[in-house]
């Protein structure tokens, strides 16, 4: 049992089919076992109006979206999530275990579709209310064990292809340099079991 009362911000990130998802729902299912209060949200998505975002930013018909304006509805999204849900419940002292963040924009716009990331800093500090993640997992995975592992229907980013995806893990590997104190990197090769005892371990030795 968890002695700390201070709730956390944890979020997950990854390329498509990395695993991040279910690491992210496995470490609250353990985190509510051990007596914390804690909730799930996905990006983008998580409050009526960012899941309507979802939908445009998703469905294949808008291939003709440009990158800024993909860039622009991901933020446009995390704002609205992190107003409405994420910062409320963090007052209310719940852990929140986030399915994506603004690392993402960094790695797909930033990364996969070659946007400056100094300018996607900015607009994500502006966003976010400048809130950060307290850790980061990121879920390293080669891009073609990714593609071998899905077995669902890709969105509009999730059909972009494997070039794309190495491009989006490399910028994610940048950033967790970058940002070492923050991103924590998991070989996602390794069971989901393994992969969860990991995080765990990890979070045990931050702040239990």
């Amino acid at each position: 049992m968890f002695t700390s009362d201070k709730a956390c911000f944890i979020s997950f990130e990854g390329i498509d089919g990395s695993g991040k998802s279910t690491q992210a729902k496995l470490f609250l299912d353990r985190l509510i076992k051990n007596g914390k209060q804690g909730i799930l949200v996905r990006e983008p998505g998580g409050t009526p109006i960012s899941e309507e975002i979802r939908q445009v930013l998703l469905t294949k018909v808008n291939r003709q979206m440009v990158a800024r304006t993909e860039a622009l509805l991901m933020t446009a999204s995390r704002s609205q999530l992190t107003k409405e849900v994420i910062l409320p419940n963090l007052e209310q002292n719940r852990w929140i275990i986030a399915d994506r963040y603004a690392d993402s924009t960094l790695a797909y716009q930033g990364g996969g579709r070659e946007l400056n990331l100094d300018w996607l800093l900015d607009l994500n500090k502006f966003a976010t209310y400048e809130l950060e993640p307290n850790v980061t997992f990121f879920i390293d995975i080669l891009p073609k064990e990714a593609l071998r592992r899905k077995k669902y229907t890709e969105d509009r980013i999730e059909a972009e292809g494997i070039a794309f995806q190495k491009q989006v893990r490399q910028t994610y590997l940048e950033l967790a340099k970058q940002f070492s104190d923050r991103i924590i990197v998991i070989d996602g090769h390794m069971s989901k079991e393994k992969i969860q005892n990991n995080i765990w371990d990890e979070i045990k030795r931050r702040y239990f």
